[in-house]
């Protein structure tokens, strides 16, 4: 039962849970028009104290496509924040106002810290480089309604893997899933923490392995999930400049690639994806924002017990 509950990382939910809102937000794409007055009377409030476009605007067009009402602010400066409010008094008084509230902030755990103040659902909106847990939802959609699967298949996620939030939660759920293999593309100071390989992937006889360059294992790809690569992450520009190439993604490494893999990316991107790959089918980056929006519906529907 979702009723009630928040939603601050991707491990709050099990995966029987995982696929409720999954086969939910199946239908919602398939009949939008019957979900159109699911949530009228409702209002969600979006807490962001910092910039965002996909995440705010998907989660605003979410509850306006159910029927509800939208409040809140898009940046700290626009709050009582900039007059020194804490997180817990500032969600006890949107809790007065709305329903349901998604909060970003850039502090990890802060959205923990305001559902257990709440009295109202709460959903991490993404917390520092933390957790992003309804991106998860958008990607795990996004895999099930081009593959028709979540288990038996092999994901590539290239680019950053250190400091990346969305490639962490990613694995994390569907390490979850049944023969999942991983294969981790990124220069040596960008790997996935230690942290997940050993106690997510080593600890649960997870196959996966590491490479820095992309080229050598796209073909092998059922699906690649793209990250940026800032230079600013790099000890040194000489290694930056050997190895950006290998993350930037054109029509020649997709020749290279299977005729039915996916290629994903969280956006914004700046030069990883180059544009001459918009018009590949195989581009599912905007398919996946779309997807962002239908999921978020059917997670708000379930943590309001709307049936």
């Amino acid at each position: 039962m979702l009723k009630g509950r928040s939603l601050i990382e991707p491990m709050d939910l099990s995966p029987e849970e995982l696929d409720e809102i999954l086969d939910l937000a199946d239908k919602i794409i398939i009949n939008p028009a019957a979900y159109a007055d699911k949530c009228r009377g409702k209002i969600l409030a979006t807490l962001f104290y910092e910039p965002s476009t996909r995440t705010r605007l998907s989660f605003e067009a979410a509850m306006l496509r159910l029927g509800g009402s939208v409040i809140g602010f898009s940046s700290a400066e626009s709050s009582s924040v900039a007059k020194g409010e804490s997180v817990a008094d500032t969600i006890r008084t949107v809790a007065c106002y709305a329903d349901i509230a998604a909060m970003r902030h850039p502090k990890e755990g802060a959205p923990l810290v305001a559902a257990m103040h709440a009295g109202i659902p709460v959903i991490n909106a993404g917390d520092g480089g933390h957790q992003h847990p309804t991106q998860t939802l958008t990607d795990l959609l996004t895999i099930k309604s081009l593959k028709g699967r979540l288990n038996n298949f092999t994901i590539g996620l290239c680019g950053d893997l250190k400091f990346g939030r969305t490639v962490h939660s990613l694995i994390k759920a569907l390490a979850r899933y049944e023969n999942i293999k991983f294969v981790l593309i990124s220069p040596d100071e960008l790997r996935v923490p230690d942290y997940i390989r050993e106690e997510i992937l080593i600890k649960n006889g997870i196959d996966f392995v590491e490479t820095e360059r992309l080229e050598n294992v796209i073909d092998t790809l059922d699906v690649l999930y793209m990250t940026r690569v800032q230079k600013e992450r790099f000890f040194n520009e000489a290694d930056y400049l050997r190895l950006k190439d290998s993350y930037i993604v054109d029509n020649k490494k997709m020749s290279c690639a299977k005729q039915d893999m996916i290629l994903m990316h969280p956006l914004p991107r700046v030069n990883e994806i180059s544009v001459e790959v918009d018009s590949d089918p195989r581009a599912a980056y905007f398919t996946q924002a779309k997807c962002g929006m239908y999921v978020r519906m059917a997670l708000i529907m379930k943590l309001l017990g709307v049936e």
